[in-house]
């Protein structure tokens, strides 16, 4: 099949329209906040919370009247929403939970040696959850009792063990901390729980990528998920096949080879020209693949907080600028909660951009935004 060929902006257009960053999409409702989660596919966890935790920050930047309680209501009482391991650690939609069991299968194979080491302990978490409801690791420490089976540091062990293998799932975090229960507890019984064979699972990980994205290329589609190779090129070929999906070629990146639907193309016919902004966080679901990101955007970006300080160019927590369909710089900023302020630390724009009133008002605009946001109702550096 012959490759559909885009322009450059036209696959900016797609890639930001996917993934909820245009003004084209209106949100006021917790069952919207769901249709983003589910579009997108997860939204990434991370401890840092310089500006807010990534996970609220990535949902507000799509739907600034985000509310915690929603996100908390969609994942304890409704039980639309779930917490499992992505590319890293992230929220899922539920209707996607039988795709993490590939995933918990391969864990337990990888280490189930030491799952065999630790049977005692297992059943000492197990047996506790049980009878006590939802627990977090802070509850397994008992200074009277180091340097037992059950201390501390092991028990921690195996409750990460007996997540990522399934056995337990997350019922919710309290300060930021895993609070573990059984996952039939969590995980619905009408949920389909059936094990997906692995081109199935990899026709999964080709939608979802392809549907969140507008398009991708074999590699997005899988970067650090755990898949099997053969399995997704069988898949691929079968839906190039029945015409489920299209190969795709962008002007000025012929080299690679992406993939698309036809109905993700017909959303160029009714483009249009956004100047919105979006200070974005560094986990963003649009930044989180580097090569990606500078082959659509020409935006060379580092997250710098795991850089030595001697060696960052642009500060710890340099947040990308998004300015309709280009990234115009970046902002270093820190919340300040105790001081009621969010300082802008640095602001670096990007080589050839020309800012113009409207964007340094927007800016300006955006910054008290992500102020309120993070908890701060004023603004330093600016």
């Amino acid at each position: 099949m012959r490759p559909e060929t885009i322009s450059l902006k036209d696959a900016r257009y797609l890639a930001l329209h996917n993934q909820f960053l245009l003004d084209t999409h209106v949100h006021n409702s917790k069952k919207d906040l769901l249709k983003i989660i589910e579009s997108i596919g997860y939204v990434q966890i991370d401890t840092i919370s310089i500006i807010e935790r990534a996970h609220k920050h990535v949902l507000w930047t799509r739907f600034p009247g985000y509310k915690n309680e929603m996100l908390d209501r969609l994942i304890d009482i409704d039980k639309k929403v779930f917490e499992f391991w992505d590319h890293a650690a992230s929220y899922l939609p539920m209707k996607n939970y039988r795709f993490t069991l590939p995933r918990k299968q391969m864990y337990e194979r990888k280490y189930g040696h030491w799952g065999d080491k630790n049977k005692k302990l297992l059943k000492y978490i197990v047996d506790r959850i049980t009878a006590e409801g939802p627990l977090q690791s802070r509850n397994f420490e008992d200074p009277a009792k180091r340097g037992m089976w059950w201390d501390w540091k092991p028990a921690k062990d195996g409750l990460e063990y007996l997540f990522h293998t399934g056995k337990l799932a997350v019922r919710a975090r309290k300060n930021f901390q895993k609070v573990y229960d059984l996952t039939e507890r969590i995980i619905p019984s009408d949920i389909n729980h059936t094990f997906p064979a692995e081109e199935e699972h990899s026709e999964h990980l080709i939608m979802n990528s392809i549907n969140a994205n507008g398009f991708a290329s074999e590699k997005e589609m899988t970067y650090l998920r755990y898949h099997n190779k053969s399995a997704t090129s069988a898949a691929l070929t079968r839906l190039l096949k029945d015409n489920r999906i299209v190969p795709l070629k962008i002007a000025g990146l012929e080299e690679e080879l992406y993939y698309t639907t036809k109905k993700n193309l017909k959303q160029l016919r009714n483009k249009k020209d956004v100047k919105d902004i979006h200070i974005l966080s560094p986990f963003d679901n649009l930044v989180i693949q580097r090569k990606r990101l500078k082959a659509l955007f020409n935006f060379d970006y580092v997250i710098e907080c795991y850089v030595p300080a001697p060696k960052r160019k642009f500060g710890y927590f340099c947040m990308p600028v998004l300015f309709g369909d280009v990234i115009a710089g970046r902002i270093d900023a820190k919340a300040v909660r105790k001081e009621n302020t969010l300082k802008v630390i640095n602001i670096f724009y990007e080589t050839g951009f020309k800012r113009g009133k409207q964007f340094e008002t927007e800016l300006r605009n955006k910054l008290h935004e992500l102020a309120l946001f993070s908890g701060c109702s004023e603004i330093s550096g600016m």
